[in-house]
């Protein structure tokens, strides 16, 4: 059981990789399922696309599971949900995301996704809630991701650890989605750390640099996914155009409240994309 006190990935000297190992055998133990074939992190916005893909074997909450930290953000649920999809496959929804400005290392930020990993799954979907660069998206609008900038200066690889990141979102399942949906824009995310938003100068740079989506989260957890060996698709719901593109002060209300209005197109899109995977 984890404790956001006492957390054994807080020690320096521990094996996140024997850790994760370890929340494997809890979800196995917790939900009964030995095996998930697909992972999903479901972020601002995407939290009811669950609900379609299948039955829901089990839900436990994510602090009963070793090395998980209490979801501090409005949004996420907090739980680990197993589904059994209906081609009979299993998929790992984690509604328990920990983002890297909560300050509690990137070994926590990465937790999930090597868990995920750990219990078998060879795909790993990630989705955000994000600020959009280009003028002509609007709020509520979902874009799949290209590429990304890690603006953090931080990263989960550990020592001399040396992994590819040249196709990190993989461009075979950017085409699957396509399939679903011809209309799908992409662009590259930039995570900067958060909390706050970004400054309309720190925007121009992220655009200047190559950027079209700027959010808090996704770069970390898809570097540890390749670490990892998994296949990786990155979903961004444009929430809002990002500080000097919208004229407009940004809120936290504002993203929840854009993800709600989106939520019935891109939960449909999320479950019908993962059908196919």
């Amino acid at each position: 059981m984890s404790d956001n006190l006492v957390n054994p990935l807080d020690d320096p000297a521990a094996d996140p990789f024997e850790i994760a190992a370890s929340a494997a055998s809890d979800i196995a133990r917790l939900t009964g399922v030995d095996h998930h074939d697909i992972a999903l992190t479901l972020g601002s916005g995407w939290g009811k696309a669950a609900d379609l893909l299948g039955e829901t074997v089990a839900t436990i909450p994510a602090t009963e599971v070793t090395g998980f930290t209490k979801s501090a953000v409005a949004g996420h649920a907090g739980t680990l949900r197993s589904i059994r999809a209906r081609d009979g496959r299993h998929v790992l929804v984690i509604g328990a995301r920990t983002h890297f400005y909560e300050r509690h290392g990137v070994r926590r930020v990465v937790h999930s996704v090597r868990t995920a990993a750990a219990t078998g799954a060879g795909t790993m979907v990630l989705t955000n809630g994000a600020g959009g660069i280009k003028e002509t998206w609007t709020a509520g609008t979902p874009v799949l991701i290209s590429d990304h900038i890690n603006l953090t200066a931080a990263s989960p690889l550990e020592g001399a650890t040396f992994v590819d990141l040249t196709d990190l979102y993989s461009q075979r399942l950017r085409a699957i989605a396509r399939e679903v949906d011809p209309t799908l824009d992409e662009g590259v995310y930039c995570q900067f750390t958060g909390p706050h938003y970004e400054t309309p100068a720190e925007v121009q740079m992220a655009k200047t640099l190559g950027g079209h989506i700027v959010g808090m989260s996704t770069a970390l957890e898809a570097i540890a996914a390749r670490q990892a060996g998994m296949e990786v698709l990155g979903f961004s719901l444009i929430t809002n155009l990002a500080a000097g593109i919208q004229k407009t002060p940004l809120s936290h209300a504002e993203v929840i409240e854009a993800g709600q209005l989106a939520e019935p197109v891109i939960t449909k899109l999320l479950a019908e994309v993962v059908g196919r995977l």
